[in-house]
């Protein structure tokens, strides 16, 4: 009997949080727009960290950008440097299907990343085969941008294995 309790109140709480979501809608006539293929078109300094469950910083990291467009055809290259020395580079191909409406892949993503942009907000949402200390999970990545002036932006993702939220990433950008 107990462990229906558990199973029910789980089921409950994933129910509760998937209803939750925020809208892209929200972020209608927001300034500055978010051109997906304005900022991401040179180079950018980032910097990051990753939080557990518990909001406890489990690592710090700095990228590297470079972007380039041909057309609606864009290459993102990240060159990841941890705060353990650790490097790992991640090269994204970004194509812009619709007005608003991007696709991208990269070599750690299952499928096909798929993204909306609207006024100053980008939403992507994407399946990642992503390594924890020697180990793979696949875990589904909930990542928000946000433009801010001058330059900047900022870029929360919810890291979900199972639909819940089991680690969030947080990145500052900022144009060169």
């Amino acid at each position: 009997m107990n462990r229906l309790k558990i199973l029910a109140a789980l089921g409950a709480v994933m129910l509760l949080s998937a209803c939750a979501s925020p809208s892209l809608d929200h972020y209608d006539n927001t300034k500055p727009e978010l051109d997906i293929k304005e900022y991401f078109n040179g180079p950018i300094q980032a910097w990051g960290v990753v939080q557990n469950w518990r909001g406890n910083v489990t690592r710090k990291f700095d990228i590297e950008m470079l972007g380039t467009w041909e057309g609606d055809k864009g290459t993102l290259e990240e060159d990841f440097v941890y705060d353990d020395g650790k490097t790992q580079r991640r090269v994204w191909h970004i194509t812009k299907i619709a007005d608003n409406s991007y696709e991208g892949t990269a070599s750690d993503i299952k499928g096909k990343a798929v993204g909306k942009s609207n006024g100053n907000a980008v939403q992507w949402k994407y399946q990642m085969h992503l390594e924890v200390d020697g180990k793979t999970y696949l875990v589904t990545f909930d990542d928000w941008m946000f433009a801010m002036k001058d330059g900047v932006l900022i870029n929360r993702s919810y890291i979900k294995k199972f639909g819940i939220t089991v680690a969030e990433l947080t990145i500052f950008m900022k144009k060169k």
